[in-house]
């Protein structure tokens, strides 16, 4: 279970949580939160710089941003989470484009008390691949950040720990 709040000493893992929107866009989001039988996984930030030297041995750096990509191995298939509906719609209707658009919410965890620094981005979501060997049906998929990022806060329900968002003003 993730821990919802901080005390002191480093982060622990389950201190960095990301949600994604399973509704895709239809309707009020609905939080679901990546981890369940999940061992390892990083933001790839994915810069992108050049170096370049001119005859003058003269060096300049261009910074052209991030490219930054989630990818996430282990999502076993079951019919009755929220998340899988829509992966198996974009995986077995071959989806594209707006069908695959959602969004994700990442929140640091990282005071004694909330509301927490978060953020919410515009992604796009795609299977690599389905099947997997004995023990379930493994839809590892990407995770693409598409841009519109919103600094804010959240604030977690006592009882569920549901998430709300509330845009930096």
């Amino acid at each position: 279970m993730p821990e919802y709040t901080y005390t002191a000493g480093k982060l622990h893992r389950s201190h960095l949580l990301h949600y994604i929107d399973a509704n895709f866009g239809t309707g009020t989001e609905n939080w679901y939160l990546i981890g369940k039988d999940i061992e390892d996984a990083s933001v790839e930030l994915n810069p992108d710089t050049e170096i370049k030297k001119n005859i003058l041995d003269e060096t300049s750096v261009q910074d052209n941003g991030y490219e930054p990509a989630l990818d996430i191995d282990t999502y076993y298939a079951d019919p009755g989470d929220p998340l899988y509906e829509k992966l198996k719609s974009i995986m077995m209707e071959r989806k594209t484009g707006d069908d695959c658009k959602t969004k994700l919410l990442e929140v640091l965890v990282d005071k004694t008390t909330g509301a927490y620094d978060a953020w919410v981005e515009d992604v796009i979501v795609k299977p690599q691949s389905y099947g997997g060997p004995q023990g379930g049906v493994n839809i590892p998929y990407n995770i693409r950040f598409d841009g519109n990022r919103q600094k804010g806060s959240v604030t977690f329900d006592s009882e569920t720990h549901v998430p709300t968002f509330t845009a930096a003003t």
